[in-house]
């Protein structure tokens, strides 16, 4: 066994240990909920842009990236264009090292304020940038998402927009079956299942109405229905555990979903 090789399923055993430790799944929990208090994920920038993300996601969202090589990625919600910065740069590498072409990324928001849209589009990787600008649920989005989509071969989805349990089943039943098999649907901020609820008070989403609950209904959906079907494309997926067991300090447990 070569040296590398070695040192990943040593790391493999060890991140399912960790997975399995109560007392830091805990801490990690509390961590959480102290870093919402101080809004920890506002405070950093991806080559210049705030980015809104959690540094842990980043390095695993990178990850999948660099194992997935997608030549489209989507994501829904697009704040200050951070996320969006940090996927073209991802695949601006790719392309670099000759592992993909013709990338993009594809940002989806109901409300792109001017001035993020004008900072965003002057960024020098906006080549590999485009905005919709509506509702990700709304048949005229989808309709322009597909058309979009059907110009690449493999397609990673990102959902970060409205968190309530219906808007983001609904994202995953329209955006599900444009992920490409092996690719990731990557759901955000199913952490809010487990936060404390009172930083929700004021929010249309909480600890039973969320991204995660999303999540569980839409793969037991599957699993009652091994022919799920949308548009005659058979949809499945599975939860990445290990992804979410390394990381820890992560906005999105059980959110990595890879369809297989």
């Amino acid at each position: 066994m070569d040296d590398h090789k070695k040192f990943v399923e040593n790391g493999s055993a060890e991140v399912a240990r960790q997975g399995q430790n109560s007392a830091f799944q805990k801490l990690s929990i509390d961590w959480m909920n102290e870093s919402i208090k101080e809004n920890y994920t506002y405070h950093f920038e991806w080559l210049g842009r705030p980015i809104i993300q959690m540094p842990q996601d980043m390095i695993g969202l990178q990850q999948v990236i660099w194992t997935t090589h997608p030549d489209l990625i989507i994501e829904t919600g697009v704040a200050r264009g951070g996320s969006l910065i940090f996927y073209a740069s991802l695949l601006e590498l790719l392309e670099t090292c000759g592992i993909s072409s013709g990338t993009k990324v594809l940002g989806i928001d109901i409300d792109i304020r001017e001035h993020n849209r004008l900072a965003i589009e002057k960024h020098p990787l906006s080549k590999r940038i485009e905005m919709i600008q509506g509702s990700s649920v709304d048949v005229d989005t989808v309709d322009k998402v597909k058309q979009i989509a059907k110009k690449h071969k493999k397609i990673m989805v990102v959902l970060d927009s409205n968190h309530t349990h219906e808007h983001v089943l609904q994202e995953l039943e329209l955006y599900g079956p444009l992920t490409t098999k092996g690719c990731y649907c990557v759901v955000l901020d199913t952490v809010i299942n487990d936060l404390n609820d009172s930083f929700f008070q004021e929010k249309s989403w909480g600890n039973s109405n969320n991204p995660k609950t999303a999540v569980i209904e839409f793969l037991k959906r599957i699993e009652g229905n091994k022919n799920h079907e949308k548009e005659n494309i058979k949809v499945d997926f599975e939860v990445d555990h290990q992804m979410t067991d390394s990381l820890m300090l992560t906005v999105a447990p059980n959110g990595f979903l890879k369809r297989v």
